[in-house]
């Protein structure tokens, strides 16, 4: 995708969201870091390990995310290690990438 191409999908996705929030069907979401930026916790055993990166390159979609406020990347482990689907599977935590207009 060429950055023009880029900029016109950045402006169509605020504007959805503009659209979706003014019909009260939007309460909250924010766009993700790109894969790359992620790191992944797993509890096994009551015991956390943590990866950089996504889990896995899939083309599968989250079911949600949980916006947590923290003051830096280890407190979001923290965080993270305390969601219990991280027993079960994994959370994959990613800064929040701002859309400018």
């Amino acid at each position: 995708m060429t950055k023009d191409e880029w900029d016109v999908l950045n402006g169509e996705c605020i504007a959805c969201g503009d659209g979706l929030r003014q019909s009260g069907h939007y309460p909250g979401g924010n766009a993700l870091q790109p894969a790359h930026t992620a790191t992944t916790v797993r509890v096994r055993n009551g015991k956390a390990s943590v990866i950089d990166g996504p889990f896995a390159e899939t083309k599968e979609q989250l079911a949600g995310f949980y916006l947590l406020d923290a003051r830096d990347l280890n407190e979001t482990i923290q965080l993270a290690g305390k969601i219990p689907p991280a027993r079960l599977g994994s959370i994959e935590i990613r800064p929040i990438r701002e859309l400018v207009p």
